[in-house]
């Protein structure tokens, strides 16, 4: 059954694909700003769960690409996903694509809507990550066989690559990388074009509902005085993912970050408060959150969503925005089952970023 998005409803899913996005995913601020001025002007937009696909309609994800802290001095022009989208469409000689998101994430959410909104066309309620992950070839689209090429590149010049076809993924996620560090550090990128009977069966479905879904617990948690962080951990129990839990709270105390090769890297130390007074936690991140120690021990790791959130509100606090003295709290996702097959671990699982371990499940400290 199809479903609308209109503008009230982008604040919610923003603050939900922003939890989803595990640190990641872009400013959810700006990806908002993005699709409610294509909303306002076109009307809303018809969300397509993955079943009301015909097998033989084209969906093209889309999404911007880059370290999201280039972000805070690059802000978007806003014309460059619909002008990736539709030279991709020409390219391929579709003219009714829809489009999708390639990740659960704060302005990667909110991309497809924008161009859903400007070409008046529906946008499909799934992705190819469930969460936000640094490299192209993290989707399950991938880990299905899908060819991530023909792909096209924008930039905020007007300027445009198309890449029609690379032997791999992993190439598309190099050459691509590489080209959206000259183009300033980040890009638009529509990829993975596909018909709707491979999106069936390889997309992680119902993400843009589970961020309307978290979104909504923690406006309505600030309206009738509840606890956020409460309120998250039940929302997150929908679309095959486990329900949410605090692992731990406190106050950041040192943040470690730098750009290089097109990722935003490094760590955060998090002292523990109240109940975690006097103990430490890190938090290591390559865009998005991978892993939490806690002195000799993993407490949780990838492909399962680590975020960090404010203490208060329950929002969460993406990676580029770290800083001193914060009061945080750190939320687990058990990530559902699509993304923890043998197949799906050995490209995101903890062996895939190069630590020297396997994925295992966050049991609670």
């Amino acid at each position: 059954m199809s479903w609308q998005i209109g503008i009230e409803d982008l604040d919610a899913l923003a603050i939900g694909a922003a939890i989803l996005g595990t640190g990641g995913g872009g400013d959810p601020y700006i990806g908002r700003v993005m699709a409610e001025t294509a909303i306002r002007e076109n009307g809303s937009v018809t969300v397509y769960n993955v079943d009301d696909l015909d097998d033989d309609r084209w969906v093209i994800p889309i999404a911007g690409m880059g370290a999201p802290t280039v972000l805070f001095e690059k802000v978007p022009r806003g014309t460059e996903p619909v002008a990736a989208f539709r030279r991709l469409e020409d390219h391929l000689g579709v003219q009714d694509a829809f489009p999708c998101p390639i990740e659960a994430g704060g302005i990667n959410s909110m991309v497809p809507l924008q161009v859903a909104a400007l070409l008046k066309r529906p946008v499909v309620d799934a992705d190819g990550m469930g969460r936000a992950f640094p490299a192209l070839y993290m989707q399950t689209f991938h880990i299905f066989g899908i060819q991530g090429t023909p792909a096209c590149i924008a930039s905020e010049f007007d300027d445009f690559v198309i890449l029609d076809h690379l032997h791999d993924n992993y190439a598309l996620e190099w050459i691509a990388r590489g080209i959206t560090i000259r183009m300033g550090g980040h890009t638009f990128l529509s990829q993975f074009p596909m018909r709707g009977h491979d999106v069936k069966r390889s997309a992680i479905r119902g993400t843009l509902s589970l961020g309307l879904r978290i979104g909504k617990a923690v406006l309505l948690a600030e309206k009738n005085h509840r606890d956020p962080l409460e309120a998250v951990c039940e929302a997150t129990h929908y679309a095959g993912y486990g329900r949410g839990q605090i692992v731990f709270s406190g106050k950041i105390v040192e943040v470690s970050r730098r750009t290089a090769d097109g990722f935003a890297r490094g760590k955060v130390r998090i002292q523990g408060l109240n109940a975690d007074r006097d103990q430490s936690f890190e938090i290591e991140f390559q865009n998005e959150n991978l892993l939490i120690r806690h002195e000799e021990r993993i407490l949780a790791m990838v492909p399962d969503l680590i975020t960090v959130l404010d203490s208060h509100t329950g929002l969460a606090v993406t990676t580029e925005r770290l800083r001193y003295g914060q009061r945080v709290a750190v939320l687990v996702i058990p990530a559902p089952a699509i993304m923890k097959s043998p197949e799906a671990l050995q490209v995101w699982g903890p062996r895939g970023f190069d630590y020297d371990f396997d994925y295992e499940k966050y049991f609670g400290r």
